[in-house]
């Protein structure tokens, strides 16, 4: 077992893995930006290095800083959290060189996994279900309306390198389709550095659900069932929930078989997600993996009593997993608290917290780095803590986050809160009766 390791990230997930380090035994080191002096990720660390100025690009993404970090604290493993170089092969690769453990993925599967085309090419030959679409890289505009043709609009086009909602174009005719190839290849360029794109076709009435795995050095895999994710945004999710309410026994286990596959496929060493589109009937095509532990892990934990961050550092030092599924005996829903504005069109609201109580009672749980004084920084994502409950049904844990968000009194900034009471008091989103347009559709 490790004896230290970094968290090279920020916020509330890097607090959440230093809980788990402390319960371990493991010793930790926060590393910050100058904006983040003040965070509780870096009080309640044994030893804190600041990386660099505020921006991303000198700090939490500056690879030698963190090297640097790890070396003068002897520090012999990284949890790199999620998000910033938690999928970087680069990071994964120069951690190797310098002896200290990655805990995450190997280079090789960061790469394997990253390029969704190549993804989609892997998950094919293993038998998992994929969505109809080119086999790799489009390489002209004439190629692109040939299998639109073939598969039939409304297709989507996607960039190879995309994430986080951009580089992607639904497009219902030949003329979508001519627009796209410009816009969206420009998009992809500017934000990812690759234009690279490739064609699926757009499943109609879609459920984004993803299914838990983890997977030992010897190359065994097991899940721990879905995540409900289907709530979004700009293909941001916003709330998330364990079961499914669309979800039957027949279908958790052939997509929990699937995403087994999917991980020994590759021979995926760690916690990760596979993730998938469902159609109105219950098809399931995988979309991508995630090599990272997920921001909507929590929900997991909650409803199979399983410390997925500890797991993940078992799996690093080379323990077995049991081999055994787990499958939901609770409900639990995690409402993502943003400092936005939803009233106008969430916009971005850093600032001085000013009051802060957050909601208690069994079953409610709060994963933070804020509190009252603290200082949003505007350089980051605007996500500031996320709220789980767990109840014995859906019904009973909709009731239950109800009555969290009212208890949740964030003041001197603007947050999500208030969307999230009317969601919840939403009749069409308590009978489970959503897909990933919900938000296209109603207004809350």
């Amino acid at each position: 077992m490790f004896n230290k390791i970094l968290i090279a990230n920020r916020g509330e997930i890097a607090l959440r893995v230093i809980r788990t380090c402390k319960e371990m035994g493991i010793k930790t080191v926060a590393v910050y930006s100058t904006a983040d002096a003040d965070s509780l990720h870096v009080r309640f660390a044994d030893e804190a290095v600041c990386i660099g100025p505020a921006r991303s690009s000198e700090s939490y993404l500056k690879i030698p800083n963190i090297i640097a970090a790890a070396e003068i604290t002897n520090a012999d493993a990284i949890h790199p959290g999620y998000g910033f170089l938690s999928e970087n092969a680069n990071f994964s690769r120069i951690c190797a060189e310098n002896n200290i453990k990655f805990i995450g993925a190997s280079p090789e599967m960061i790469e394997a996994m990253g390029d969704k085309a190549s993804a989609k090419t892997t998950m094919k030959a293993a038998g998992v279900p994929t969505i109809p679409g080119s086999e790799g890289i489009l390489e002209s505009l004439e190629e692109a309306k040939e299998i639109a043709a073939q598969i039939g609009y409304p297709i989507m086009m996607k960039a190879t390198a995309g994430g986080g909602g951009k580089g992607m174009k639904v497009c219902h005719n030949d003329d979508d389709l001519t627009t796209a190839w410009e816009t969206t290849r420009r998009e992809a360029a500017a934000a990812f550095g690759n234009d690279g794109m490739y064609m699926e076709k757009f499943v109609v009435e879609p459920r984004h659900i993803e299914i838990q795995i983890a997977s030992d050095q010897r190359g065994k895999a097991c899940h721990l069932s879905e995540r409900d994710c289907s709530i979004q945004r700009r293909h941001q999710k916003l709330v998330e929930e364990t079961p499914s309410p669309f979800m039957t026994d027949e279908l958790r286990e052939k997509m929990g078989q699937a995403a087994i596959k999917a991980a020994e496929a590759v021979k995926y060493e760690g916690v990760g997600t596979v993730e998938f589109l469902v159609d109105a009937d219950r098809n399931f095509y995988f979309m991508e993996m995630n090599t990272r532990i997920q921001v909507e892990h929590t929900i997991t934990e909650e409803v199979v009593n399983y410390d997925l961050v500890k797991e993940q550092i078992k799996l690093a030092a080379g323990e077995p997993i049991s081999g055994k599924n787990y499958y939901p005996q609770m409900h639990s829903i995690q409402c993502r608290i943003n400092a936005e504005d939803p009233d106008r069109n969430f916009a971005p609201c850093p600032g001085k917290i000013t009051v802060y109580h957050g909601p208690g009672g069994h079953g409610v749980r709060i994963d933070t780095h804020v509190y009252a004084g603290y200082q949003i920084p505007p350089f980051y994502d605007s996500m500031i803590s996320k709220l789980i409950v767990v109840a014995q049904t859906r019904e009973e844990a909709i009731l239950k986050m109800q009555r969290a968000l009212d208890e949740y009194v964030i003041e001197g900034v603007k947050t999500t809160i208030p969307f999230h009471q009317r969601l919840m008091r939403n009749e069409r989103f308590r009978s489970g009766d959503f897909t990933t347009k919900f938000l296209e559709e109603e207004t809350i």
